[in-house]
């Protein structure tokens, strides 16, 4: 159902025509890694990513020219946007007009924002409308220079048995850039304001039990040889990149990928920070093979202390 003239590629997905243009063009150079693959990439992660881009807002970082080339931000939806991809108004912190944030909610829509460059896509961690409620907490763990993935492991499981003696149950993934994040499930009636606190409160514990390895301080002049915990991710005006959206972080294309706590306890005991590198044929493979890793975080629901 497609046909080629003019660089341009007409796909009909549910549908609706695109037009998918520059699909030759280098993304990740130095991987002779494509803009037509990124968009393969995304067409066919879709069943395990859309469930958890489904009524979120998302910042879209569009990489127009690839890795290599100038990035932005893109917030609100570009007057060129179809009318077919739905959109929902989110308040200025500042006031002002509404940001008309894209919702991608279908496949259509993802294919869509891959074809303006997007390589990230980052959620918050509501749904709308209720966007004072989020459905998780997350913490983002973040290596310091001298310190690596292996080190936001070491963290994470100490993080895991607080959350564990709390009777919550902590999902991890890779951010796909250097570290990794750890979300707990709620899916109940919880706002920001609570679950910022928890998050808080949580990441203090870890910073008194381990002064040696964990900060919070977000300078980067005090995180040498240290982890972030940046606890901060738990804001309405926040967003954090969603688990199977690709990085564009190295020169090489990684994905944020679910991952077990036994692949951290056996990267850790092997001292192999690079099992957990997961280019995109592997992060497809995987999903196709073991499925949503990530599913509970949409369903499971926990009461916070």
């Amino acid at each position: 159902m497609a046909k080629k003239a003019s660089n341009v590629q007409e796909l009909i997905i549910e549908g609706k025509t695109l037009k998918l243009s520059n699909l030759d063009k280098m993304f990740f150079p130095a991987a002779g890694f494509t803009k037509g693959q990124l968009i393969d990439y995304y067409i066919r992660i879709a069943s395990c990513l859309l469930p958890h881009l489904k009524n979120r807002p998302v910042t879209l970082i569009r990489y127009p020219d690839g890795v290599g080339g100038k990035f932005f931000y893109e917030k609100d939806a570009p007057k060129y946007t179809p009318e077919w991809v739905k959109t929902f108004p989110v308040p200025r912190r500042k006031g002002g007009t509404d940001i008309r944030y894209i919702l991608v909610n279908d496949l259509a829509t993802l294919v869509w924002c891959a074809n303006i460059g997007t390589i990230e896509f980052h959620s918050f961690l509501h749904r709308v409308p209720a966007i004072e409620r989020p459905t998780a907490v997350v913490f983002d763990l973040d290596p310091g220079e001298g310190t690596n993935i292996l080190d936001c492991i070491k963290v994470g499981f100490s993080l895991k048995e607080v959350l564990r003696a709390l009777k919550l149950t902590a999902c991890p993934k890779v951010s796909g850039s250097k570290g990794i994040q750890i979300y707990v499930p709620l899916n109940g009636p919880y706002t920001y304001e609570k679950t910022r606190f928890f998050a808080r409160t949580m990441a203090e514990s870890l910073e008194r039990q381990h002064p040696q390895l964990v900060v919070l301080e977000m300078a980067k002049s005090a995180r040498s040889k240290k982890v972030f915990v940046d606890w901060s991710q738990n804001s309405d005006f926040k967003t954090t990149v969603s688990v199977y959206s690709m990085r564009a972080k190295r020169d090489h294309p990684f994905v944020s990928a679910p991952v077990t706590w036994e692949e951290l306890k056996e990267a850790l005991e092997r001292n192999d920070p690079a099992s957990l590198d997961f280019p995109p044929a592997a992060a497809i493979e995987r999903c196709e093979k073991l499925g949503d890793l990530f599913a509970p975080v949409l369903t499971m629901k926990h009461k916070l202390a």
